[in-house]
């Protein structure tokens, strides 16, 4: 990937971010799945970002983004992803709601790692290979 660039900075960015839904309840499958894999690679482009692998599994959701802002808040990103989805899942799946407490899908932790000098495609490739549960 090349380096973005704003007025003050020139960056190479790729974070591994995984959260989960509460208490780890496995509703993540067929269509809620693909739906969420279609979710997840529109709102990172309408950031601007890019979503270089994706896997929903039954109980979390992997994504590795690269080219966000050194000055972006990765809460505030990991935040953006759980709230925008978390609200459309209920509007698109109305079945979901009675299993989660509070309208809340998303468990409050989440995990994010950098990739450092990792190729992107060395991520991706952990990531689709899916023995990592």
């Amino acid at each position: 990937m090349e380096p973005k660039t704003t007025r003050s900075s020139v960056f190479n960015t790729n974070y591994h971010i995984v959260f989960c839904p509460m208490h780890r309840r496995k509703v993540f499958k067929n269509d809620i799945a693909e739906y969420l894999e279609q979710f997840f690679r529109q709102q990172v482009e309408k950031k601007g970002w890019v979503l270089i692998a994706i896997e929903v599994r039954p109980d979390h959701i992997h994504l590795v983004i690269e080219g966000i802002s050194p000055i972006t808040r990765l809460s505030d990103v990991v935040k953006y992803l759980k709230g925008t989805s978390g609200l459309s899942l209920f509007r698109v799946f109305p079945k979901l709601r009675w299993r989660f407490r509070k309208g809340r899908i998303w468990s409050r932790s989440y995990y994010i790692g950098t990739a450092g000098e990792v190729s992107s495609a060395t991520i991706k490739k952990y990531v689709e290979r899916g023995e990592h549960d």
